[in-house]
């Protein structure tokens, strides 16, 4: 027993990978500075007062920040035992959007929940359960995953009931992708077979193409997902309605050049893109900060992939590995999706652009999975 004390102490008081902290301290200090700049004018609309929005976003990040710190001394660990359950708490939060009184509807999506001083997106807290999930199923199952329907199948079918819920309860397809992607990436890095990916994915990815399809012509479930790629192919056929959007996250793009038109002066985001401190906010920065401040904070997620994959390679187990593979996969992931849908590199999805968009109880449990992050990196220190 005072071995195992000893050896939990001597990992907590082992050194973090500072040079992921810095970075998400950083992206974290940019995000909030944009948030200030790019909600300046909708916060006085909404509220009559500039700094609501950044204020909470603030809070929410100071708040997020310690959690961060003190999860970073929690050996990621304990979190296996809890793998299943971790599963059906998933399950739970994602369906917790119908029950009445709880579930809030907006913009005619029931995604959202109330906790009394706010509201949530149960899926922010579906996706680091499922990470914790398949990390520790895929380490305890590794042996199978070189089979077609022991590995990739059967690891695949636990996938069913949270898309399905997701897509038909909460109307919510990019959380869908964003979950499937990092399981999908998960599984490969455990060792399931490419080849199989590949038949599976062309099999199931034009089915699932087409099943949306046919909903989406057929009745009014996800109708606006063709005029989304309809706007996607060309937005000036409707430059006033659904192309608006994107027309005007372009002006600002264009607007910004090389050096941006400084800190504070966009003009786009005075009501000409809606609710430009959320899913928008990097067309905000390039216009303020232009080519080069993109370029930074581009770079700034390199760097954050780069040290996630590093703590991934060093992690001392195949959980803690996956852990890591699954939470760098999700920052990776909606920052890349985020960027090709503001400069209209691919339809519409809604994604939030981490550390930068605006939404506080998001914000706090992504620096809660930075704090797992983060711990890891201490289990794989040499020092």
């Amino acid at each position: 027993m005072q071995k195992k004390k000893k050896k939990i102490e001597k990992q907590v008081n082992k050194p973090f990978d500072f040079t992921l902290c810095i970075t998400i301290i950083l992206l974290l200090s940019l995000g909030i500075v944009m948030v200030l700049s790019a909600s300046a004018p909708s916060s006085l609309s909404t509220t009559g007062n500039s700094y609501t929005y950044v204020i909470r976003q603030a809070v929410f990040g100071v708040v997020g920040l310690v959690l961060m710190f003190i999860i970073s001394k929690i050996d990621y660990r304990i979190y296996k035992p809890f793998y299943k359950i971790a599963y059906v708490l998933s399950l739970i939060a994602l369906v917790s959007v119908a029950i009445p009184g709880i579930g809030v509807t907006t913009k005619g999506a029931t995604r959202w929940i109330d906790i009394g001083f706010g509201s949530f997106q149960p899926s922010e807290l579906a996706k680091i359960g499922l990470i914790v999930f398949y990390a520790g199923y895929l380490a305890e199952h590794k042996d199978e995953l070189g089979f077609f329907w022991k590995g990739l199948i059967k690891s695949f079918c636990f996938l069913v009931p949270p898309i399905a819920i997701l897509f038909f309860l909460q109307d919510h397809l990019s959380a869908s992708i964003v979950i499937i992607a990092i399981i999908s990436i998960m599984m490969v890095m455990a060792g399931t077979k490419i080849r199989h990916f590949l038949s599976i994915g062309l099999t199931g990815g034009s089915a699932a193409v087409a099943g949306m399809l046919l909903l989406a012509t057929t009745s009014d479930k996800g109708s606006f997902r063709l005029d989304r790629l309809t706007t996607f192919l060309d937005p000036w056929a409707d430059a006033t309605g659904d192309g608006w959007q994107v027309i005007q996250s372009l002006y600002a793009i264009g607007s910004g050049g090389l050096f941006g038109v400084g800190l504070g002066e966009s003009k786009q985001k005075y009501l000409y893109i809606p609710e430009p401190h959320n899913d928008f906010i990097f067309a905000i920065i390039a216009e303020e900060l232009g080519f080069i401040g993109c370029l930074v904070i581009i770079a700034l997620f390199a760097v954050f992939i780069w040290r996630g994959i590093l703590i991934a390679i060093k992690a001392p187990d195949s959980f803690g590995s996956l852990l890591a593979v699954g939470i760098t996969s999700l920052v990776g992931i909606q920052a890349i999706i985020n960027i090709a849908v503001v400069t209209s590199s691919m339809p519409a999805t809604g994604m939030t652009l981490p550390f930068f968009s605006y939404g506080g109880t998001a914000l706090m449990i992504l620096l809660c999975c930075m704090g797992i992050l983060l711990n890891i990196s201490r289990a794989g220190s040499k020092v």
